[in-house]
């Protein structure tokens, strides 16, 4: 039987953070990943650039993971956005700040990131397994025996690793979930996250590509429209539905046949006001035209008058109190009706995973077996796009990482 001091299971960022620190600490670490190289998902992220934190202060990050940011912030203080910045440009890899805080490698390259990575397992003495699937692990005598190729492997220590269900061409295919119920933890139930939705007789395919910048939206759900939920961010119109930084956030709340209301007029004053005062001053004018005036783009424009049954070339001085009352109501909240969510293959993230409470925040660690971690998005965790959710990976790797070195 191979022996090591902690046995890390999965090569994504949790992972390698993990087996990073504990072999910092001095751990022989063995990382087993089942898939012919790590980090193959974390290649894909930011498409293909790795999109791999956000600016800002650590503090408001807590905001961005729903209820698991109370259960975040040791990690996310333990090893914050501007030590994982630092930690890569000390090796020599610049980082880059775009427009609105989000952080790259400057290089544009996800690569560059695994790569160094991948260094610094070696320079530590990280034995790294790949092509190595995990069949089973159960503890013998006090220790954890790890079943995969070239084993069995024995440890005082395991971190499980191993992903969430997202992108299952990368290898995420909910093995760690398995793994962890087997040591009796419980499994919040998953679902996709950080998806695309598709509507209900999609009228706006012509719309495709259309972004609207910012546009505060409202979910709501069942007969009476109660309000579920709220947000804002960029809306992406698409050949089925909806995406966007916007539409994707508020998917962690989004069940099919909710109610998703976005405003499509831009800026912050009431349309039916800003609709009647662009009709009083160009009367002369085709109703697209100042529907447009609005911030709406012309294909969006004639798309929205024509789903009303108004003829987008109507002169804005014909246009009736009932009608005006019909688009500017549908300007400061169009209703969508959600058909489904787009799917694992779609999504960037996995909502559910190992339940939060069986699970010490403070050390990643089980509160039901001793010696036995966990990272990532095996976790109950999902955050909202624009780094969030490596940031996560990398933080809670590196705090089971240092802790399980400790025993």
């Amino acid at each position: 039987m191979r022996e090591a001091e902690l046995i890390v299971v999965g090569g994504g960022p949790a992972g390698l953070f993990g087996a990073l620190r504990a072999a910092e600490a001095g751990a022989r670490v063995l990382l087993l990943e089942k898939m012919r190289r790590p980090g193959t998902k974390l290649l894909a992220s930011g498409s293909g650039r790795c999109n791999f934190s956000h600016a800002g202060p650590v503090e408001d990050f807590l905001g961005h993971y729903g209820k698991a940011g109370r259960f975040l912030k040791p990690a996310l203080l333990g090893f914050t956005n501007a030590d994982l910045a630092a930690f890569l440009q000390s090796r020599g890899l610049a980082v880059l700040e775009e427009e609105g805080g989000k952080l790259f490698p400057a290089s544009g390259r996800a690569g560059d990131i695994l790569e160094l990575l991948l260094r610094e397992l070696g320079r530590l003495g990280v034995e790294l397994r790949t092509d190595c699937a995990v069949r089973g692990a159960a503890l013998s005598g006090g220790r954890f025996v790890v079943e995969a190729a070239g084993g069995p492997w024995e440890a005082p220590a395991l971190l499980l690793a191993t992903g969430g269900l997202s992108y299952p061409g990368t290898g995420s295919s909910g093995d760690g979930y398995a793994l962890a119920a087997a040591f009796g933890h419980a499994i919040a139930q998953t679902a996709p996250c950080l998806a695309p939705v598709a509507v209900e007789g999609w009228a706006f395919a012509a719309c495709a590509g259309i972004a609207l910048r910012g546009a505060p939206l409202e979910l709501r759900r069942g007969e009476g429209g109660k309000l579920a939920a709220r947000g804002r961010g960029d809306v992406l119109f698409t050949h089925r539905g909806l995406s966007g930084p916007g539409i994707l956030d508020l998917s962690r709340s989004i069940l099919p046949g909710d109610e998703l209301r976005v405003r499509l007029a831009s800026g912050e004053g009431d349309p039916d006001e800003l609709l009647l005062a662009e009709l009083g001053a160009h009367g002369k004018r085709g109703l697209k035209s100042c529907v447009q005036a609005l911030g709406l783009p012309e294909r969006l424009a004639q798309a929205l008058l024509a789903g009303l049954g108004i003829e987008p070339s109507t002169p804005a001085a014909l246009l009736g109190r009932e009608a005006r009352k019909r688009v500017s109501a549908a300007l400061a909240g169009f209703p969508f009706r959600v058909a489904s969510l787009g799917g694992y293959g779609e999504a960037m993230a996995t909502r559910g995973g190992v339940a939060l409470e069986e699970v010490d925040p403070k050390s990643m660690g089980s509160r039901l077996v001793s010696g036995l971690y966990f990272a990532g998005e095996l976790l109950d965790i999902d955050g909202d796009t624009g780094g969030y959710n490596i940031q996560a990976a990398c933080s809670t790797g590196a705090l089971a990482g240092s802790h399980a070195a400790a025993r």
